[in-house]
């Protein structure tokens, strides 16, 4: 359990981090370049994958103590991911002031794909950011995942694109 310094030092962090690091994080060739390699690979599969960065979280959010986790899967709902035809949605979290990542993954993915495998796409993700490498790290996630995706939901022909490929950024 966190202890009352801990919980004003994560308040300190969220309320501290700046829109300017997410920019500097993601400027928009980073986007474009995450937008492309997420559009290219739901061509090979039928699932529809979510990138959504988050600077840090809402003030009511850290006063309630939410998680991560918890803020993931409300934004996995809020985003729709979970309304896909397929039941085959997808999301990476990322939390920069908290330095976290997390897939969150809809009933027909989480049924085959484990969560230690989701566990080593966060991990490779949050090890790249600490050495400051957003984008590549980023895209080497969007590329894991897809071949997951495509080795256990291949395409079977054109699809719709259900969601948009751009990454949210709030």
């Amino acid at each position: 359990m966190a202890t009352f310094a801990d919980k004003l030092k994560r308040q300190w962090r969220h309320w501290s981090t700046l829109t300017a690091a997410t920019r500097r994080a993601f400027p928009p060739d980073a986007l474009a370049a995450i937008t492309g390699a997420i559009k290219a690979g739901e061509q090979g599969h039928r699932s529809e994958l979510r990138l959504i960065v988050e600077t840090a979280l809402p003030m009511q959010a850290i006063w309630r103590g939410a998680t991560t986790r918890q803020r993931a899967l409300a934004l996995f709902a809020e985003y729709g991911v979970w309304d896909t035809a397929d039941n085959c949605g997808v999301l990476i979290y990322v939390n920069l002031a908290d330095r976290k990542v997390e897939i969150v993954a809809d009933r027909m993915v989480d049924q085959v794909i484990g969560a230690e495998l989701w566990r080593e796409v966060c991990q490779g993700m949050t090890a790249g950011f600490a050495q400051g490498r957003f984008q590549a790290s980023t895209l080497a996630a969007i590329v894991m995942v897809n071949g997951l995706l495509r080795d256990h939901f291949p395409s079977s022909g054109p699809r719709p694109n259900e969601l948009p490929d751009q990454p949210v950024m709030l």
